[in-house]
């Protein structure tokens, strides 16, 4: 896909020495790096799917030392960014970052084998087609027992419980009516429907919510 533009509370502050700052990725990388170190799998093959700035995966790296992290992102600058976070941290389980659109087809094919998938801040940026391919090619990529995390704001039961949610998914609607807050429960149908057995729901900070999702082993 095009990268899609996103409003302006969405987007990351200017780059310095090469990185991208996003306040989000600084806000949330604890909770998230805590959620992944309670369902993620000790050691394996570990792929980030629309990494961003390179904040979050430098961290992952550091938490789970186990895993051998892959940050993908589409667009070229955030590649630069994660590379120049991961030549910070200096740590070894962090491959160099890779293209990849994650919602487009095909692509579970060529990453296939992931011990584990995570994807953050995303669902709400792309429309509930893109959502859905690439939860499917995520499936695709999930070794069997791997587990797919998926954290972000969601509707509750097809309702937004917040007026910051509210106006957050009014203004990704105005700006481009195919995004915004997708449903907590149709997305937990869209993973039964690529093959996935939901887990778990956990409530996160700000009012975020975490899915996880294991491609059964058998």
């Amino acid at each position: 896909m095009p990268v899609r533009p996103v409003p302006g509370m969405a987007s990351v502050a200017a780059p310095q020495d090469g990185k991208l700052f996003a306040p989000a990725a600084a806000r949330n990388s604890g909770a998230i790096c805590d959620l992944l170190a309670d369902a993620a799998p000790p050691r394996g093959r570990a792929l980030e799917l629309a990494s961003g700035t390179g904040q979050h995966v430098a961290a992952y790296a550091a938490r789970l030392p186990g895993l051998m992290w892959q940050p993908t992102e589409v667009d070229a600058a955030r590649r630069a960014s994660i590379q120049a976070y991961a030549d910070e941290a200096e740590l070894a389980n962090i491959l160099p970052p890779a293209m990849l659109d994650a919602t487009a087809p095909g692509w579970g094919a060529d990453h296939a084998g992931q011990d584990l998938i995570v994807l953050v801040n995303l669902l709400h940026l792309i429309s509930a087609g893109e959502a859905r391919t690439l939860i499917r090619e995520a499936a695709a990529a999930l070794a069997p027992g791997g587990r797919f995390v998926i954290y972000g704001p969601f509707m509750r039961g097809g309702e937004l419980t917040s007026d910051g949610d509210r106006a957050f998914h009014a203004s990704l609607a105005a700006h481009d009516p195919e995004t915004g807050y997708k449903d907590d429960a149709e997305a937990a149908a869209w993973l039964q429907n690529a093959g996935l057995d939901l887990l778990r729901s956990v409530e996160m900070p700000a009012n975020n919510l975490a899915l996880v999702a294991e491609r059964p082993a058998n």
